[in-house]
């Protein structure tokens, strides 16, 4: 394979307008996990109002699990397209044809081991995660059933972010949005018309996220594509491998701090406010997810582009990128913390009918988004030291908010303020992160402006 044998739209990424490639690669992505996260979304209004309150609970004891698992997945899918993106960048399709055949096999060795882990020992980490006797067996049910689902969406989503970054923005939204409507359709036929309650959710998702990996993978299986399955690559190579790792390391440990700060919230609701303080915590992560689903979709748009053009060398188009990136995700962010703040029980009455519930996530979403406006501007400041292979930066950055300052004001915050301090934790830890991030950036831009200079000399 010669640098003459890519296919796709990979020219336009150094030529083409910077806005109408951020709008060609971020649409379809936005809308792909637009879709997912709806889809989340409604699952979890048929739990809570098919099932009942205690099922949020239990529901919402069994992120943290998701939320490792994802760390993986993402450890391998997220380095594996910022790889490719550098290589294509650089015309390097033989180097970028082994990341696609090495992150295949990692995915592969990573799903045997935690799906293993958690198929063992998930009543014990249930339990280590906040579950009570009342929540325990909706979590087990869910989790359980969801296991063989995980690896799936692994698949689906690691080598659909390779499609995108590869030329591919329309066909990767297709990919989640098959998913989204097989789930839709399955969910509520799983959960009333079968009677499988919770389970029923479980299954109807590993069905939807099947077909996806099905259809991201024949993707691959084409003659017709930048980047396919071909003999050859999936050999593992300690440089591929660590490559892929050091990237994916940053976004992994964002979703693997988000299971730790999730047992310690969950532990800290319980004790200040019981099971339903748990169900509303949920309620706000999914209605939060909701809303960074669409900074993420822009991050990953921005993405293909920072990456390529890192790659060859066009820091000019870096900048343009990256601003008008942090523009739309903050003028996101600001919409959804409005209706957040000024709407939180017309929210929570879209999960459940149990008033206490309705009380208590209303008083969560009032104090735990007060500034989440600042939220879009430290994601898409992340995933640009990721999209450049800054390891170190982009690490640093993805623990900031979720670790470095979280933790601490979890632990201190509601032994003076009980309830309300956990709310409080969140916004603090924005505000901090995003002061960090801002000084992050400006040294970074410097860095590349003497870089610039240097290449024009």
């Amino acid at each position: 394979m010669t640098a003459e044998s890519i296919k796709g739209n990979l020219g336009d990424l150094a030529t083409g307008r910077v806005g109408r490639l951020l709008w060609q690669y971020s649409v379809p992505t936005v809308v792909g996990l637009l879709v997912m996260s709806l889809y989340n979304v409604v699952d979890r209004i048929f739990i809570g109002r098919g099932v009942g309150a205690e099922a949020i609970s239990g529901l919402a004891i069994t992120f943290p699990v998701m939320n490792l698992a994802t760390a993986l997945g993402v450890l391998v899918g997220a380095g594996a397209t910022a790889r490719v993106s550098i290589f294509l960048g650089r015309k390097d399709l033989p180097s970028a044809s082994m990341v696609l055949g090495n992150a295949l096999v990692l995915l592969l060795i990573n799903a045997t081991i935690y799906i293993s882990i958690f198929g063992v020992f998930i009543d014990p980490i249930l339990r280590a995660f906040g579950a009570s006797d009342a929540t325990l067996p909706y979590a087990r049910d869910f989790i359980l059933y969801l296991l063989p689902g995980l690896l799936m969406t692994n698949l689906a989503f690691g080598f659909n972010n390779i499609m995108r970054a590869s030329g591919y923005p329309r066909r990767a939204m297709m990919t989640m949005i098959l998913g989204a409507l097989i789930n839709v359709a399955l969910a509520p036929l799983f959960i009333f018309q079968f009677g499988l309650g919770i389970k029923g959710a479980a299954i109807a998702t590993d069905i939807a996220m099947t077909c996806s990996m099905i259809f991201v993978m024949a993707h691959f299986m084409r003659r017709d594509v930048t980047l396919r399955f071909i003999p050859g690559i999936y050999r593992l190579k300690w440089r591929i491998v660590i490559g892929i790792v050091s990237i994916g390391a940053a976004p992994a440990l964002v979703n693997a701090a988000s299971c730790f700060i999730n047992v310690i919230v969950n532990n800290s609701l319980s004790h200040y406010g019981g099971d339903l303080a748990i169900g509303a915590a949920g309620i706000f992560s999914t209605y939060t997810s909701l809303i960074v689903m669409v900074i993420i979709g822009i991050c990953q748009g921005m993405q293909a582009i920072v990456g390529y053009n890192y790659g060859a060398g066009r820091f000019d188009r870096l900048r343009r990128t990256y601003w008008l990136a942090v523009g739309v995700a903050t003028a996101i962010c600001l919409c959804g913390s409005v209706f957040g703040l000024c709407c939180p029980s017309l929210i929570a009455r879209a999960f459940t009918s149990d008033q206490y519930l309705i009380d208590v996530t209303s008083d969560c979403l009032s104090h735990a988004m007060l500034v989440f406006t600042f939220v879009g501007f430290q994601i898409v400041s992340t995933t640009f030291f990721q999209s450049i292979g800054s390891v170190g930066k982009s690490i640093f950055l993805s623990l900031a908010r979720q670790v470095i300052f979280l933790i601490p004001l979890l632990l201190v915050l509601p032994g003076h303020f009980g309830l309300t301090g956990v709310w409080l934790s969140f916004p603090g830890s924005d505000m901090l992160a995003t002061v960090v991030s801002a000084v992050l950036m400006i040294f970074e831009f410097r860095r590349l402006g003497r870089r610039s200079s240097a290449l024009a000399v």
